[in-house]
């Protein structure tokens, strides 16, 4: 049972259903949304819930649902089961492209995989469209809505004469009107028109008797008649037999479809109410998406557990705004089966109650409600709502007379399946009896067991709550400070209405303030402000609460960023090491090759004294270079003094690097270096005494992106050629080249090198592979594979 009739219109449900109709894309639909109504029987609401969720999920899949065409054909049924009509051609198409459009859907649905689109499925189970009547119906009628001109052999040899005939009529008028031009008795831009059917020219009107013919029409001025010419009346005449030949073959052809039609009328009246629901229920989940609807679980018994639930009128307000929302957790079971509100006036109240009985409508009605998932819900047989004022003269009814009116209704039919809905509970009469029989009401309806949600601003009432079970109390918080509401629904405490910090707020003069507290009492100033050092405390603590939030995302985040940073050193590391010891090598190679170019040179100047010395000084030079950047050392080296001993500096005879001794083993000693640890002969060793500068660790400098700047040996990596090309080098030159090319191959850790040196004479193949089998480094050699430039180009792996 609703309660009273205009309940739609008090909750705002008529405008919900307005827009479910425009959301339709037929009549079909929307006769569906004005039959809407509310339903007391749990499986009903849950199949319509799982229809309307299943098309919201299509709908946010992209999938190409199919939209177009949906026809209301009904009429044309109607007038198809009557024996001696027949449909025109118009609604052949509709009829065509709608069972169309039910066929693709049926289709689309049912090739769905298992275990989706359940009740969608299940929705056109029984459905049936018969692919010979929709042959029949493309065979008289196109896509676009035209006849066919091959429906029937006779119909297509019509057309065609038509066709042959109209042309010849065209090309006997054009004659007669360029004449007609020429002589200057029709005005310069005239074309041939239609009157009665028949073709004919405009002439001016004082040269009407220079053409024979028959004078049809003429201009609201009179200055232009319509003459059809004497020469065309056979034409005309013969086109016209034609086109009533034609109209007649089309008749029957209609009559011969519609019959065909007829057999299947019952079966397209089921496919029809299928394509009208699922008009209906894709209105309802463009809806639910408008809204951001949800389909909660549902529970046979009376049951409200909504989280974060919205007002959807207001929501679709405030967000075309710009606004926000604040929705509301409302719990009501068997334990707590009622809410008594209270708060100051423009809290929200009327709000939060108007929002349960539209939500809870809505889920009746199968429409998902806009509430987050996890949402529970139940099955009310009953709702009345208790909201506005109902005064009428011509009842003779006072606003307080319609209140009680309602509550004799409640207490006289409300039971444990009904939800009540009354907002401002017992105002509209002396505030003492008002509130004695608001709350002899109350107890009432908790006796009955019925669920509910209830506004008030009645003391009694909250003391009556707060003592007994079923009911509990909440408030619409409000900002005691500023004296503004927040909207956000409180449950568990009373709210206060403020009403005096509200008056002292607005300047009322404080000498009415302090009257009407000291009318009210102590006891009751003592409540109010009690409740608003509850609100202030509770304040301070969501204040603290979200500071204690704050922080904690903060400390995570560095606690993040410490291990992240963590990682990336420790990855690094070998990086870091990798390319210090390229670095050496480097070093190392270049070094040896000023070496071996300087005894070049010396052998080349047959040891003379002065290019010796040169050569001399400047490899002298070199190595001046080469120590530059070194620091001095705040150590020396000792080559007595005694054996070496574990944990000894030490050094390679002629090195700079200085590790330390780890142990002994006859005449081999194991040296750490840095990280690496390594066995070298005792009798390479030399001790080092004094100040040892610690080894520093390789610093990587990182961009604010995160990527390692410095030494970047993975870009070196990146843009290292495996393949160099020396063909058409001199012996000396391509050799230089390899030798180079494969040292930074092993530096870089390249797995396979290439070096195309053609095939020649053979000589660069030979210095090439030479090299490569000199090179300790290097696992293999071996030619090229054929299509590739077998052994014109040499291949060697790498360990």
């Amino acid at each position: 049972m609703i309660y009273p009739e205009n309940f739609e219109i008090k909750i705002g449900f008529a405008q919900v259903r307005d827009m479910l109709a425009e959301l339709c894309l037929s009549p079909l639909g929307r006769q569906f949304v004005n039959r809407m109504q509310f339903l007391g029987r749990h499986d009903l609401v849950q199949k319509l819930l799982e229809q309307t969720d299943e098309f919201k999920q299509l709908l946010e899949s992209d999938a190409e649902i199919p939209l177009q065409h949906y026809f209301d054909v009904t009429a044309y049924l109607d007038r198809a089961a009557i024996e001696g009509t027949y449909l025109d051609v118009q609604g052949f198409y509709e009829i065509k492209m709608s069972l169309r459009t039910i066929r693709d859907s049926l289709r689309f649905i049912s090739g769905a995989e298992e275990g989706k689109y359940e009740a969608l499925k299940a929705l056109g189970a029984n459905v049936t469209v018969e692919r010979s009547l929709i042959a029949a119906l493309d065979k008289v009628v196109d896509d676009s809505g035209a006849v066919r001109d091959d429906a029937s052999p006779e119909l297509q040899r019509l057309k065609r004469e038509l066709i042959s005939q109209q042309g010849i009529l065209r090309r006997q008028i054009q004659s007669i009107i360029k004449h007609a031009k020429n002589e200057g008795w029709t005005p310069g831009d005239v074309e041939p028109t239609i009157r009665g059917g028949r073709l004919v020219i405009p002439v001016l009107a004082e040269h009407k008797r220079r053409i024979k013919g028959l004078i049809h029409d003429e201009s609201n001025t009179g200055q232009t008649v319509y003459i059809e010419p004497e020469s065309i009346f056979e034409l005309n005449n013969d086109i016209k037999d034609l086109e009533n030949a034609y109209h007649r073959e089309l008749v029957r052809i209609l009559i011969g479809l519609t019959n065909t039609l007829r057999h299947f009328i019952p079966e397209l009246r089921k496919a029809y109410q299928y394509l009208g629901l699922l008009d209906f229920i894709r209105a309802k989940a463009a809806f639910a998406r408008r809204i951001e609807g949800t389909k909660p679980v549902l529970h046979k018994y009376p049951h409200i557990n909504w989280k974060q639930t919205l007002h959807p009128l207001l929501y679709l307000s405030n967000k075309q705004a710009g606004k926000a929302t604040v929705p509301m957790d409302l719990l009501l079971n068997r334990e707590q089966r009622m809410l008594l509100i209270s708060g100051p006036n423009a809290g929200g109240k009327s709000v939060t109650l108007k929002t349960v009985g539209l939500v809870q409508y809505m889920l009746q009605c199968g429409m998902l409600i806009p509430a987050e998932d996890g949402s529970e819900a139940g099955v009310f047989q009953d709702i009345f709502i208790d909201i506005g004022d109902e005064q009428s003269i011509e009842n003779d009814l006072s606003t307080y007379s319609s209140h009680l009116t309602n509550m004799k209704k409640f207490v006289t039919v409300a039971d444990k399946n009904s939800l009540i809905l009354i907002d401002e509970f017992g105002t509209g009469t002396e505030p003492v009896l008002g509130g004695a029989i608001a709350e002899a009401v109350l107890q009432n309806l908790n006796d009955s067991k019925v669920y509910g949600v209830i506004t008030t601003h009645y003391t009694n009432l909250k003391n009556y709550a707060e003592k007994t079970e079923g009911i509990v109390n909440g408030a619409m918080r409000y900002d005691h400070k500023n004296l503004q509401p927040l909207y956000q629904l409180e449950i568990g405490k009373p709210g206060s209405s403020f009403a005096i910090e509200i008056a002292r707020k607005i300047g009322l003069p404080k000498h009415i303030v302090d009257k009407a507290s000291s009318l009210v009492g102590k006891d009751k100033i003592r409540y109010d402000r009690l409740l608003e050092e509850l609100e202030t405390e509770k304040q301070e603590l969501e204040k603290k609460l979200r500071e204690v939030t704050t922080q904690e995302r903060k400390l995570s985040k560095s606690v993040k960023e410490y291990n992240d940073l963590k990682n990336f050193l420790e990855e690094s590391k070998q990086d870091i090491m990798r390319e210090a010891k390229g670095k050496a090598k480097l070093l190392l190679k270049d070094a040896n090759q000023k070496i071996e170019s300087t005894i070049q040179q010396i052998k080349q100047n047959q040891a003379e004294k002065e290019q010796t010395k040169e050569a001399r000084r400047e490899l002298e030079h070199f190595a001046q270079e080469v120590r530059k950047e070194e620091p001095r050392p705040a150590y020396k080296r000792v080559n007595g003094g005694g054996a070496l001993k574990t944990g000894d500096n030490v050094s390679l005879v002629g090195q700079d690097s200085i590790g330390q001794l780890v142990s002994i083993k006859g005449k081999t000693a194991e040296v750490l270096f840095g990280g690496l640890k390594t066995i070298v002969k005792v009798d390479n060793l030399e001790r080092i005494e004094g100040q040892v500068p610690k080894q520093k660790k390789a610093k990587a400098e990182t961009t604010s992106e995160g990527f390692t700047r410095g030494m970047n040996i993975t870009q070196r990596m990146a843009d290292f050629a495996s393949t160099i090309d020396v063909r058409g080098e001199y012996a000396e030159n391509a050799l230089t080249k390899i030798m180079n090319f494969t040292d930074e191959a092993i530096m870089l850790g390249i797995p396979e090198i290439k070096i195309i040196h053609g095939r020649g004479n053979g000589i660069l193949r030979q210095v090439a592979r030479d090299y490569l089998y000199s090179v300790p480094e290097v696992a293999s050699v071996s030619n090229e594979a054929e299509e590739r430039g077998g052994d014109g180009a040499t291949l060697a792996v790498l360990k």
